[in-house]
């Protein structure tokens, strides 16, 4: 088939999200200017840039008690920080708690009963329990054609790794098992990986 996405698909559900799949989680922790803290996953997020390090997510909606945008992108423009926690399959519960409509008042932290860590190089909390965190400065937020969409660029300037994630120098994602996100409502996780050699290595 095809279709135009203006035109819409005849579909029972939107196929755009199971046909760019899967897609890392990226966790993101928030303070706001009051010293509320949030906690939301968003899978549109990668990495974008290796010196500095640097990463995005999207959020594409809004809640009524936000305006234009969400608790996570209303925070990070209070304050210019935010932190990616890695999302491993033994949070998988804690994580999807943590995706609903709650009200800016709500600790997603407490809600879905996740342990606080703070972060080193800014003012914000970590999930405790993460494989890895990212602390970020912000240093862009795109405003992107459509209602309510909003990508969210920043330099990674702090890095936590569990120690038993690291085997032999090397991050070891079988020791944790990436969660990602897939079409629809499904999820898929890591469990095997395998090496290709480039051209010229």
């Amino acid at each position: 088939m095809f279709y135009r996405p203006e035109d819409g698909h005849d579909l029972p559900h939107n196929p755009f999200n199971a046909i760019v799949t899967p897609r890392p989680i990226g966790w993101i922790s928030t303070r706001g200017s009051d010293g509320s803290e949030n906690l939301a996953p968003y899978s549109f997020f990668n990495a974008v840039a290796y010196v500095p390090p640097q990463v995005m997510f999207s959020s594409t909606s809004a809640k009524p008690d936000r305006g234009d945008t969400k608790d996570s992108v209303a925070n990070i423009r209070d304050t210019g920080v935010f932190c990616v926690n890695i999302v491993s399959y033994a949070l998988r519960d804690a994580m999807n708690k943590t995706s609903g409509p709650w009200d800016k008042g709500t600790d997603e932290f407490e809600l879905a009963g996740l342990e606080k860590a703070p972060c080193k190089q800014i003012a914000c909390s970590r999930v405790a329990a993460a494989p890895a965190n990212l602390e970020c400065k912000l240093t862009q937020i795109v405003d992107l054609p459509g209602e309510a969409n909003f990508a969210v660029f920043g330099e990674v300037v702090g890095v936590h790794i569990q120690d038993d994630c690291l085997v032999d120098g090397i991050f070891d994602v079988l020791r944790f098992n990436p969660l990602s996100r897939m079409g629809y409502r499904d999820y898929t996780v890591v469990r095997e990986k395998f090496s290709l050699k480039r051209p010229g290595d």
